[in-house]
């Protein structure tokens, strides 16, 4: 197997590289901010003509998702595209004809964080109030801290079980960042569901279809996985995923597993961090470790005033 390089930024692997696949929430922001060295990173990848993909577990709409990055100060110069697990749910509803959407039906019961609608927003499907009155189970969100149990949902799940619905999660995180603390994800009340009996169709990292998703529209800009890396905060979702169509990967410390490399305090102490992570995530390790999404180098300063290091 081999070994993760350590990396001071991305200028490290830049030059290796014609595209880059983004995680959104733990690599770019913590849904309240940018990281430190976000912008400047993304400014830097753009001028150097990389081609960037902003790709995340979010179930709401692509046009949703970059109007939020907006309000954060990322527009949308400083990337290319954005692809979520929301808006490949809404076109597979949209046209009902390719595998698990094929026979849903119109009548969703819908679990969402605070009641958002917009994954079926112009669909011709009806968000009903009663499981019983539901053709299907949507799951693309959870109202955690304020209903931070899976039992609080157990009711409507054994309900839809005992009715045979087919599930869709649009989101399959299994815990969601909130400013600077996780709380549970609708990836956690699909397996609960899963646990009754239930079928679920997940759609999202680190399922294959999104990620060939993203495939495609590089393989258009006749750019290829083999120069293609994906930036990733998660080994369960970003790191295993991509690794499982063979696009290298990059995992920041500052996301999800902080936790882990907390205490580390040489890179002998990262190593053994890392490798307490590979065995728990089925042996696969990322291609490389970043601190979090910086470029690492001394940068110009734009106005041509003195430099800085990011």
């Amino acid at each position: 197997m081999a070994k993760t390089k350590f990396c001071q930024g991305i200028s490290d692997i830049s030059d290796s590289y014609n595209a880059f696949i983004l995680d959104q929430w733990g690599v770019l922001h913590n849904g309240d901010e940018p990281y430190d060295g976000v912008l400047d990173c993304l400014r830097e990848l753009k001028e150097r003509k990389k081609f960037i993909i902003i790709l995340s577990n979010s179930g709401k709409r692509s046009e949703v998702n970059k109007e939020n990055l907006k309000k954060l100060g990322i527009g949308s110069g400083l990337y290319d595209m954005i692809v979520t697990s929301g808006e490949m749910t809404w076109q597979g509803l949209k046209d009902q004809k390719e595998g698990f959407f094929q026979g849903m039906g119109k009548k969703c019961f819908l679990l969402s964080r605070g009641g958002d609608r917009s994954i079926v927003d112009g669909l011709d499907i009806e968000v009903v109030d009663k499981i019983e009155d539901a053709t299907f189970l949507m799951i693309s969100g959870s109202d955690a801290p304020k209903q931070n149990m899976v039992n609080y949902y157990e009711p409507i799940l054994k309900t839809a079980v005992r009715r045979r619905l087919k599930a869709i999660c649009a989101n399959p995180d299994g815990r969601a960042l909130l400013g600077d603390n996780y709380v549970m994800g609708p990836g956690l009340i699909a397996r609960r569901y899963e646990d009754f009996g239930g079928v679920v169709h997940y759609i999202g990292k680190p399922h294959k279809p999104i990620f060939h998703h993203c495939i495609k529209i590089l393989q258009d800009k006749e750019i290829y996985p083999g120069q293609t890396v994906m930036v990733g905060d998660t080994m369960a979702h970003d790191i295993i995923g991509a690794a499982s169509v063979n696009i290298d990967t990059c995992m920041v410390k500052n996301g999800m597993h902080m936790g882990a490399f907390k205490n580390c305090h040489s890179p002998a102490d990262v190593d053994r961090a890392l490798n307490i992570l590979t065995l728990q995530y089925n042996n696969v390790r990322p291609t490389f470790l970043v601190d979090r999404l910086k470029w690492g180098k001394a940068l110009p300063d734009r106005k041509h005033k003195k430099r800085k290091l990011i």
